[in-house]
């Protein structure tokens, strides 16, 4: 799946249900299903169980969507994912940056060790 432009996150504290599914692109049953399944993600329960999000939770949604829809995780492997890199950095509002960066030092990193290694080899008389 292709990436999806997100709308900027307004200077808000707390979010509604709603306002969170339009800022990520998700619909509010999958918002409510995440709760069950991401121990991170814990919004503000008042009156009438109506849920409110605030800033560094509608983070951790858009994070868990580009793993989910956009990386091709599973749930499981998700969740393995946000436990083994700590919780989403509150201080960037835009993470997906810095994870397609992330993505693309590596891939050059592992391109530039491919040719060194064929050097080697080469060295070696292979």
């Amino acid at each position: 799946m292709e990436k999806v432009v997100l709308p900027p996150i307004p200077a808000k504290r707390y979010f509604t249900i709603g306002e969170v599914s339009e800022l990520c692109g998700v619909k509010p049953h999958v918002l409510r299903y995440w709760e069950q399944e991401f121990t991170q993600l814990r919004p503000v329960k008042r009156r009438g169980n109506r849920r409110y999000y605030q800033h560094h939770e509608v983070l951790l949604i858009r994070r868990i969507r580009e793993l989910l829809y956009e990386q091709g995780f599973t749930i499981n492997g998700a969740r393995n994912r946000l436990d083994s890199h700590g919780r989403v950095n509150g201080d960037d509002g835009d993470e997906a940056e810095i994870g397609a960066q992330s993505a693309a030092q590596v891939a050059v990193d592992v391109e530039q060790l491919r040719k060194e290694i064929l050097q080697v080899i080469d060295l070696l008389g292979g």
